[in-house]
């Protein structure tokens, strides 16, 4: 019997990527989208995926749409998750990000739908905020904004629903991971997006916020099989995904850069530092308060020891790679003109 998934937030790197994940293991995938929010990599699944207009924060047409297509598998990756944007708009990250996954929660239960339906709940590295690295699924939990504290909540409504009423419901706590799929307005696609137009002449200087951040970086689509396979053990339970090493802004812009072989200079300090072309002198990073956090996290590096040991999962794409693999392929898109190139790195 094939079975069937619902994807909330399909529409996001996460979703695209499980999709063909879930699609090449014979999977019926059905995917939730806001009305305003379709993409061409996904209008390139169809008809193989089928997508539902629909919002977290209706309760009730979630509940309609469980009971219409009755998943075996529910995987809940939708959610407002900029952390600089949750500061601008905290009542929205929690509506989304905890009333959203209780909605889902509650839509469950309420169905009678306990035992047939296995539910992922996304969590996110940023619950830890300010606890000391590495962190693990033991450390204790310190959110630093309005969006690591929506994404604690949803991860304890998760445990209560799990403990007190049976549901299977497993946490993935996810560590940064990103790929060619990250929308710009994510620091790594935002770098490397600026390289590759600097490569064609682009002359205005990529503007940043703390080079100092430090995360533990990793590639999407090798954390994608990770969460299903958080669904195909027996007893539900909370996991880390990481790869352990972590890299700040500064690491990642300075690899970026030497795919177009540029070398950087830094110069200043502070809200004065530049980094420049070490054969030129020109300006190619700036530094901007506007794109520092209210409260920063200045360190998050996981430790997955126990998704290896239960799951056997493990990453398999390194730092270096994967900051080629995204730079390349924006490279691609300007030489192509196809701007949704990351269509091309998720298949």
């Amino acid at each position: 019997m094939r079975k069937t998934a619902l994807i909330t937030g399909i529409a996001g790197q996460d979703g695209s990527y499980l999709s063909a994940f879930l699609l090449a293991k014979g999977y019926r995938v059905h995917g939730l989208v806001r009305w305003d929010n379709r993409n061409d990599p996904l209008d390139a699944f169809e008809p193989d995926v089928v997508l539902h207009n629909g919002d977290l924060t209706d309760a009730n047409a979630l509940s309609m749409l469980l009971k219409r297509v009755q998943p075996d598998e529910i995987y809940n990756l939708a959610a407002l998750s900029h952390v600089k944007v949750s500061f601008e708009t905290p009542a929205s990250a929690l509506a989304i990000n905890a009333g959203g996954t209780l909605n889902l929660l509650e839509s469950i239960r309420v169905l009678g739908m306990e035992k047939s339906v296995r539910f992922y709940q996304a969590s996110s590295s940023e619950m830890f905020g300010g606890s000391p690295a590495p962190q693990n699924e033991d450390t204790p939990m310190q959110p630093c904004s309005p969006y690591g504290a929506a994404k604690l909540s949803a991860y304890w409504l998760a445990r209560t629903y799990r403990e007190s009423y049976g549901l299977h419901v497993s946490n993935g706590i996810l560590f940064n991971h990103e790929s060619p799929l990250r929308s710009v307005d994510f620091v790594t696609r935002k770098i490397t997006k600026a390289v590759a137009e600097m490569e064609k002449g682009r002359l205005e200087p990529l503007v940043l916020g703390n080079l100092e951040a430090v995360r533990d970086w990793g590639y999407a689509q090798d954390y994608v099989e990770g969460m299903y396979q958080m669904l195909q053990r027996e007893k539900p339970d909370d996991y880390v995904l990481a790869t352990g090493k972590a890299h700040s802004v500064r690491d990642f812009v300075v690899r970026a850069f030497s795919q177009i072989g540029l070398g950087l200079v830094w110069h200043g300090e502070g809200l004065g530092e530049e980094g420049r072309d070490a054969r030129t002198g020109r300006v190619l990073v700036k530094v901007d308060a506007t794109f520092f956090r209210p409260s920063e996290v200045h360190v998050l590096r996981g430790d997955a020891a126990k998704a290896r040991r239960l799951l056997g999962w493990q990453p398999r794409t390194s730092f270096d790679d994967l900051v080629a693999l995204m730079v390349n392929a924006d490279r691609e898109a300007l030489r192509t003109g196809y701007e949704d190139r990351a269509w091309m790195q998720a298949g």
